[in-house]
């Protein structure tokens, strides 16, 4: 039983590391606490409460995460810290160790947070402690729809995976691939319609594979979420190309609300380091989903996530990616270099990049994803376009995006508070002087 009254009038202080999944629900826990009388933190002000969601994609990523504990701690010292997420799955004991430390939740304790927070925080002699299982006992589903700060919704589809890369540790961290059914996910966009919600992503560790626990199937639940009144667009975080099947393209082509806009991981353009990596799919696979998004919508965004330096990658299986991706129709890069991961297959591959030649390496590639999304955003200049806008801080410019993904801004003199999470027509202009969006005119 929860003790309601022990959070009433309390505040939390939130930090959230990683992915749009952990964004999301990080998001939904503040509004569970929010429903409990909690409210968050205004600058300046001392926490009740301490909550850090992490990440452990990357060993980068595990020490951000340590700074950031060790920050809140600092911060909030009478805080009652938790910690939840992939690193505390992973590495619940050694987070446990860090001073100022109260709770540590791994990724199935992560669905009860609010029931363990309320039992240790309301306790007469709290004392340290974690919950974590075992990969292979993670079950739960912590459902998450939120926006937090943002405009868009964020709608958790999925959760864990079953594919086993060998440089990655998500499948430890999350457990196994599991969903809830496509009629809960349905009320819940609904839900996010009554509220006012315009637009929704799709997030999850591996979407694509939707229907391990319900039997039911990814392109389904898109055709269901399609028909709900009031989300005007939806868009997909990340889909495997082995799972991009053709009918799911050939129905976002023809949608009313599924944007023309993909993110899919290729990881690497040379097949001998896919097949090193462990990867479901070949390097012709993926241009060949490449060239059919392109047939049914040319003006479609295909952001690609590229990881350089991986145990395998000869300098002449990289130059292979290169020329691959630049050959590519995409718009956008997503370049990280590769990181070891403890516990991973990946270690037992003896050819290993130095670190100045990850660098160089994401150095070419970020430059090429530059070219090609400035080319991307020039094609369009003059036309007109349909923006979804985004609440500015008073005297800043707006920004927003186009159905195909493309950044716009509004400069401050035209921006007004009541264009947030209209769709508005536009006319596109230029590109702002870092290129990172066009300058637009309304209509």
């Amino acid at each position: 039983m929860i003790d309601t009254s022990a959070f009433q009038g309390k505040s939390a202080a939130y930090f959230t590391l990683g992915c749009k999944l952990n964004f999301s629900e990080t998001s939904t826990f503040g509004k569970m606490l929010q429903e409990l009388g909690v409210h968050t933190v205004q600058r300046g002000e001392q926490a009740d409460i301490c909550l850090i969601n992490t990440c452990s994609v990357t060993e980068v990523a595990d020490h951000k995460c340590r700074q950031a504990i060790h920050r809140m701690v600092r911060n909030h010292p009478n805080a009652f810290v938790v910690v939840t997420g992939c690193y505390a799955q992973l590495e619940a004991e050694e987070v446990s160790k860090i001073e100022g430390v109260d709770l540590v939740l791994g990724s199935d304790e992560k669905a009860r947070l609010i029931q363990y927070l309320s039992e240790a925080w309301t306790e007469k002699e709290p004392e340290q402690r974690f919950f974590r299982q075992k990969t292979k006992d993670i079950r739960s589903f912590a459902p998450s729809c939120s926006r937090g700060n943002r405009t868009r919704y964020f709608l958790k589809v999925q959760d864990g995976c079953d594919y086993f890369c060998t440089y990655c540790t998500i499948p430890y961290a999350r457990g196994f691939s599991r969903n809830p059914t496509i009629e809960s996910l349905v009320k819940q966009a609904e839900e996010t319609a009554l509220e006012g919600g315009k637009e929704i992503v799709l997030t999850g560790v591996n979407i694509g594979d939707f229907g391990k626990t319900t039997g039911e199937k990814f392109i389904d639940l898109v055709k269901a979420l399609d028909q709900v009144e009031g989300i005007r667009r939806y868009r997909i975080s990340s889909l495997e190309p082995d799972l991009l099947t053709d009918e799911l393209i050939a129905y976002c082509a023809e949608s009313r609300a599924f944007m023309p806009h993909f993110h899919i991981p290729l990881q690497s353009g040379s097949d001998t380091v896919l097949k090193l990596m462990h990867r479901h799919y070949d390097a012709q696979l993926f241009a060949d989903k490449i060239h059919r998004i392109k047939e049914l919508m040319p003006n479609a965004f295909i952001g690609v996530d590229v990881m350089v330096g991986c145990r395998g990658e000869t300098p002449e299986c990289f130059e292979e990616t290169y020329r691959f991706l630049e050959d590519l129709d995409v718009t956008q890069l997503h370049v990280f270099p590769y990181s070891e991961r403890p516990g991973t297959s990946a270690l037992s591959i003896p050819y290993v990049v130095s670190g100045k030649d990850k660098k160089l390496r994401s150095k070419r590639l970020l430059e090429l994803s530059d070219r090609k999304t400035e080319a991307f955003y020039r094609r369009y200049i003059g036309q007109e376009a349909e923006v979804l806008f985004e609440k500015a801080p008073r005297g800043r410019a707006m920004h927003g995006f186009t159905r195909n993904y493309i950044r716009v801004e509004l400069p401050a003199a035209l921006a007004d508070p009541s264009l947030d999470n209209e769709l508005v027509r536009v006319r596109l202009g230029e590109l702002t002087p870092d290129k990172q969006a066009l300058k637009v005119e309304l209509i």
